[in-house]
């Protein structure tokens, strides 16, 4: 537990290694101030609470977990989740939900379920990242143009409706600088400069737009600045307040009525959803980045760790302002690409996001909403995996294509929670229907001659999983024997799995033939599932029950049996 943290420890790096982590840490920073509060505002929480979330989890995340090279913080994935949170708990509801998360992630970590993340089929990844990135990048439309939306709506199709509604409202100033802003994002990258585009462009927009405010008296764009403000000593000031974030329990901050939300069972009961969807999105993220980051660096994570780790900072940030987080890969692929081999690189990154809340937040209210809309409009699209989805829909078997449709389907209609769950439970089902399609049991033509047994001796091949899907359909041809056969064979030699169901289907067979005056052999079982039908009272009884290591055995004792007939 905690390897990272005691590794970090009584690790010496070297001079030049400390050096090239504290470079690595302030260029993930420059790339993670103005993210993290894209995505606080596209949380529909003010940008501090990103920048919170990036600077404690970014530090305690790298010291707690279980990778050298995770950078943690608010990323796009948890928008859809977080969004409806605040709308119906206010901000102390998502600060609780977060914290509940953290617990959750904690106990999963230290319940060793690390490797259990991993059994996430592609197809529901593939479908719900999508969808996610679908819901961002529509409600990404009112600030990039400037509409005037009337309601906010509950679902999807709610939202997009009063989006459609509100078009004819364009503003051609938002839009100016919107499109600015995303020109730069995707050209910027064709230069191959060393500053980041999402930097480079939001520098000019912000800078587009103070210039032709200067210059048109009647130009003016909605800023960080006039969309924000906060309370500070009894003064009342605009965008970011440049302090350390405080201590507060998330009960005593306000709920979507603006009154202390509290806490009661009632309150816990209706976030636990909430926040296991959280818990196991943040598993699926960290667990992801942490594979991704492995193959960039040559290193290795610990999965379980990684999930104490994630626990432990979600269970922290929510006590200072901020949103849960997770391991981001757009920023974990910075930290490696820029030299990053240990935990002081995030350490330093969230350094460098405490340097920017004090000392940059003024200049920080003049990004317009326009710029950080298109920032956002580019980050779904990132996450969007349309070549994979494409990919995907050409190339995958029509059941897993199913699975990626519907899942896309219900994250854009309804929410994730709904999406991820029924995903996993069809994809269980369609797996089943696999397994149970290679499972089979059938009669095997035997030289009975050349063996020495009478024709009252039948032999049965079983192979594959006997569950509870396909024990019945495997084993219900057995006790279909022929008058005249006195003992039957099992040969359970490519048998790989014994469930309870399957033990009770070889309860009733073996008492069935034992009622018949049949003989059984059951041929070359896995120690460990023979030891099974032992416990279960199917033991070896002279005559009537009989194990054999190899063919040429069960031969032997199958004719000494029909020989007692």
């Amino acid at each position: 537990m905690l390897s990272a943290l005691k590794k970090s420890i009584s690790a010496k790096p070297s001079t030049q290694e400390i050096q090239t982590n504290i470079l690595a840490g302030l260029t993930v920073g420059v790339i993670a101030l103005p993210l993290s509060m894209a995505l606080a505002i596209a949380s529909g929480v003010p940008p501090q609470h990103g920048l919170y979330t990036a600077m404690i989890a970014g530090i305690v995340i790298a010291l707690c977990g279980g990778s050298k090279v995770n950078i943690s913080g608010p990323t796009a994935a948890f928008v859809v989740i977080l969004l409806p949170i605040v709308q119906q708990f206010g901000l102390g509801g998502l600060l609780l939900s977060g914290l509940m998360a953290g617990v959750i992630l904690l106990l999963m970590g230290l319940g060793k379920l690390g490797k259990l993340i991993e059994i996430v089929p592609y197809p529901v990844t593939v479908g719900f990242t999508a969808g996610i990135g679908v819901v961002i990048a529509t409600f990404q439309i009112k600030d990039f143009f400037g509409l005037d939306v009337a309601g906010g709506g509950e679902h999807y199709l709610e939202k997009l409706s009063y989006i459609a509604q509100a078009l004819t409202s364009i503003n051609w100033q938002e839009t100016l600088v919107g499109g600015l802003t995303l020109a730069v994002l995707l050209a910027w990258p064709r230069l191959k400069s060393k500053v980041p585009a999402h930097l480079a462009a939001l520098l000019v927009g912000a800078l587009f737009a103070w210039i032709m405010t200067q210059m048109l008296g009647d130009f003016s764009v909605a800023t960080i600045g006039s969309r924000f403000h906060y309370e500070l000593d009894g003064v009342l000031g605009s965008g970011i307040p440049p302090i350390m974030p405080s201590f507060e329990w998330p009960w005593n901050l306000p709920g979507a009525d603006g009154q202390p939300i509290g806490m009661s069972f009632e309150l816990v009961r209706e976030l636990l959803p909430s926040a296991i969807t959280i818990a196991i999105l943040g598993a699926l993220e960290s667990l992801l980045c942490a594979v991704v980051a492995d193959g960039m660096s040559g290193k290795k994570h610990n999965p379980n760790d990684e999930l104490i780790g994630q626990g432990i900072g979600n269970m922290l940030v929510p006590l200072f302002g901020g949103i849960p987080a997770t391991a981001a890969i757009a920023r974990t692929a910075a930290n490696v690409k820029a030299g990053g081999t240990m935990p002081l690189a995030s350490v330093v990154h969230g350094l460098f996001i405490l340097a920017g809340i004090l000392l940059l937040a003024p200049l920080l209210s003049y990004i317009p909403m326009a710029s950080m809309a298109a920032l956002l409009l580019v980050v779904a699209w990132n996450m969007s995996e349309a070549k994979h989805f494409a990919r995907t829909l050409k190339v995958a078997p029509r059941d897993d294509v199913l699975i990626l449709l519907l899942c896309f389907a219900l994250t854009v209609l309804f929410d994730m929670t709904i999406a991820v769950a029924v995903g996993m439970g069809l994809a269980a089902m369609l797996f089943i229907r696999r397994s149970i399609s290679l499972t089979d049991a059938r009669a095997v033509e035997t030289n009975h001659q050349a063996y020495q047994v009478p024709d009252s001796v039948v032999v049965y091949d079983i192979n594959g999983p006997l569950f509870f899907g396909s024990a019945h359909k495997a084993l219900k041809t057995i006790a279909l024997v022929r008058p005249d056969v006195r003992v039957v064979i099992l040969d359970m030699s490519e048998v790989t799995l014994l469930d309870m169901s399957a033990i009770v289907a070889m309860e009733s067979i073996a008492q069935d033939l034992s009622t018949k005056r049949v003989g059984l052999i059951i041929n070359n079982l896995q120690p460990r599932m023979l030891l099974k039908l032992r416990r279960a009272g199917i033991r070896k009884r002279r005559g009537q029950v009989e194990y054999a290591r190899t063919m040429d055995d069960s031969f032997t004792l199958a004719r000494r049996m029909a020989a007692q007939e």
